[in-house]
């Protein structure tokens, strides 16, 4: 934005302590002129018929008054030109930062040294705005590059399938189109998921009464087959929980909280619990299931996109597109909630979602 020039703040400071001086030093000798003066009798026999009279006086005094002003109004400007500038310097550095900020060098730190005052706080709240931002930007980084990756990789298969099928025109068809449309249909799934945490990570969710037991209920439901081929034990717990949230998306986060806890799991035998509660002002909703032991380095990594873990990967059709959890951790985000995730001692997650309560 173009802006007329104008005054600096050094310059505006410095006129306003030499002003504030001199209109202090010409109350201070308007005062020594009223009270003074006013007393001594304006006649030839001055005070007590003693000369000096007013009139010696005032011509004795207003060289000296003026004199005095001038030298108030010089040590006001120099003096008010080097207060300023030590009282923006600070504000100097800051401003230096922001425009390298600007150019996008995010990784500068102000890291202003000194006791507590308004400068340093605002220098500490622009380092920590940075911070955020610098691990924003190289989140969203990270997104892209992944997302580019996962969207390349099933439209490279289709152009080696079809790239085959041209060279041997043998080939069985049906093969062909049955893993073509598989293919497919993970490149819609992941384009779906990705829409979905680009609306969650907005956070401009439609809010409604909603209770956690009844979506628990239907996302259980919906997941049941899938768990009785696995040989999964599902159970849902709990009373009623209200929150206030999107409908469609807390059903989202449920469902992938559900089939994750189902996908990776034991082979054979193994159980899911989905809990919901009121807890004070918090609605809780609790996902265990059993599996094999996670190491703990892994599991702050399971929310970030396309995540995956070296344990967790399957190969089988519900291997995922790596978003499950961190569309999960976005929703939770966008609904002004905690999401936790703690490994089990004898193997499996314990994910653990808080949400504002509603009576």
């Amino acid at each position: 934005m173009r802006r007329r020039p104008g005054l600096s703040a050094r310059l505006r400071l410095t006129l306003s302590y030499a002003g504030f001086l001199a209109v202090a030093g010409a109350l201070l000798l308007a005062v020594v002129w009223g009270f003074l003066l006013r007393y001594v009798p304006d006649n030839s026999q001055g005070l007590l018929g003693i000369a000096p009279n007013r009139y010696l006086l005032v011509r004795t005094f207003a060289p000296a008054a003026a004199v005095a002003m001038v030298f108030l109004l010089v040590f006001g400007l120099v003096g008010g030109w080097i207060l300023a500038g030590r009282m923006l310097a600070p504000l100097t550095r800051i401003t230096a930062a922001a425009r390298r900020a600007g150019t996008g060098s995010l990784a500068h730190r102000i890291r202003m040294e000194g006791r507590q005052d308004e400068f340093r706080e605002l220098s500490d709240a622009f380092d920590s705005m940075l911070e955020q931002l610098e691990s924003h930007v190289a989140e969203q980084q990270r997104f892209a590059a992944n997302a580019s990756h996962e969207l390349r990789t099933p439209l490279a298969i289709s152009r080696t399938l079809l790239d085959v099928a041209r060279k041997d025109p043998t080939r069985d068809r049906g093969e062909l189109i049955r893993r073509l449309q598989a293919v497919n249909t993970r490149a819609i799934d992941l384009t779906e998921a990705l829409l979905l945490l680009s609306r969650s990570d907005r956070g401009n969710v439609t809010r409604e009464s909603v209770d956690l037991s009844l979506v628990a209920e239907e996302a259980a439901e919906a997941l049941l087959p899938l768990a009785e081929q696995r040989g999964i034990t599902l159970d849902v717990t709990g009373g009623a929980t209200r929150t206030s949230g999107s409908a469609e998306l807390l059903l989202r986060l449920m469902t992938n909280l559900v089939q994750n806890a189902v996908v990776h799991n034991l082979p054979a035998g193994g159980t899911v619990t989905v809990h919901t509660e009121a807890r004070g002002d918090a609605s809780v909703v609790r996902v265990e299931n059993t599996g094999h032991p996670l190491p703990p380095e892994l599991v702050p990594t399971l929310t970030e996109p396309f995540q995956r873990g070296t344990e967790r990967v399957r190969a089988d059709e519900h291997a995922g597109v790596g978003l499950g959890l961190a569309i999960v951790h976005s929703i939770v985000r966008a609904h002004d909630g905690t999401l936790d995730l703690a490994p089990l001692p004898a193997g499996g997650l314990l994910v653990t979602v808080r949400l504002p309560g509603t009576p």
